[in-house]
């Protein structure tokens, strides 16, 4: 299909992991022109087939960057200060709405405060929740949600192996390393199902829930998978309170964590939800032992 003939989609949070992502595949995928949207077009001029100006916080620049789309993707940033998710995708699906787009998928989490009757109060998670009421409610002829996982990459950022008291290098968490509840994922993968979901509406354009999931795992699982690999690398659980006291957003971190130890992180069995989201990726994800070998290089003798 020549470029002119193809419906275009526009995807909103185009330069974050996530966003990164599904643009890449998308053009690897070839059925939709892409048109990236991000606040600053000019640093990111390449970025896609087309490249526009859009802020999530100023609604109205929304609807002209929308215009002539079949579908966007939108993903929005908690851990950016300032954040209001709620307002940002609201002004974004009834911008797209206004606009005529046809199928809107929204990478969404699970709702971390209905699943555990409020025990929990895990805001990056029940953030994102709420918004999958206005997608439902907003009209559109075709809507999915997608969820990201626990990326493995957090695993040598945000949540590396600390240089311990004791010598050892590790990690030191309010988790019980023996509980199977981590749902993980190459983050660079989700692009995969998104772009399987626009080319697919009728299989998954009516609400369907489509988790990116390539392994499921305890952290003595994950420690275990590493010093397979050469690492020498230890697990200590922690008290809640002591892990609370050590350092700003410690708090949510542990509530984070005691969600999943009581229901997993993607909150119930979602087998048939992970089997479906594969399906319409048209592959496997990549598992977390493969990732690690690959992206987690063994340290020789430190010094």
């Amino acid at each position: 299909m020549s470029n002119s003939n193809k419906k275009t989609v526009g995807v909103i949070g185009a330069t974050g992991q996530q966003g990164g992502s599904v643009v890449a595949a998308l053009q690897a995928a070839g059925e939709f022109k892409v048109r990236a949207l991000t606040r600053d077009p000019d640093k990111h001029r390449g970025l896609a087939d087309e490249v526009v100006k859009a802020d999530l916080d100023r609604p109205e620049t929304l609807r002209e960057a929308l215009e002539g789309l079949h579908g966007v993707f939108l993903v929005t940033n908690n851990w950016e200060p300032g954040t209001d998710e709620l307002k940002q995708a609201t002004a974004a699906v009834r911008a797209a709405k206004d606009a005529g787009v046809k199928h809107f998928i929204w990478s969404t989490l699970p709702d971390a405060d209905a699943i555990s009757g409020g025990k929990f109060d895990v805001p990056h998670f029940t953030a994102k929740a709420k918004v999958d009421q206005i997608v439902k409610e907003a009209g559109f002829a075709n809507y999915t949600f997608v969820i990201a996982p626990f990326y493995y990459g957090n695993l040598t950022g945000i949540m590396a192996p600390q240089k311990q008291a004791d010598g050892s290098v590790g990690w030191m968490l309010p988790l019980d390393p023996n509980l199977r509840v981590i749902h993980m994922g190459d983050v660079t993968e989700l692009g995969d199902i998104v772009a399987g979901a626009f080319a697919q509406p009728d299989k998954v354009g009516n609400g369907e829930y489509l988790p990116l999931v390539g392994d499921f795992m305890s952290f003595n699982e994950i420690v275990d998978t590493l010093n397979g690999q050469g690492h020498n690398l230890s697990y200590k659980q922690v008290e809640k309170d002591s892990f609370v006291a050590a350092f700003p957003g410690a708090a949510a971190i542990a509530e984070m964590f005691g969600y999943w130890a009581d229901h997993t992180y993607l909150g119930s069995d979602s087998s048939s939800q992970i089997a479906l989201a594969n399906n319409v990726a048209g592959r496997q994800p990549t598992n977390f032992s493969e990732w690690a070998s690959k992206n987690i290089p063994v340290r020789t003798a430190a010094a």
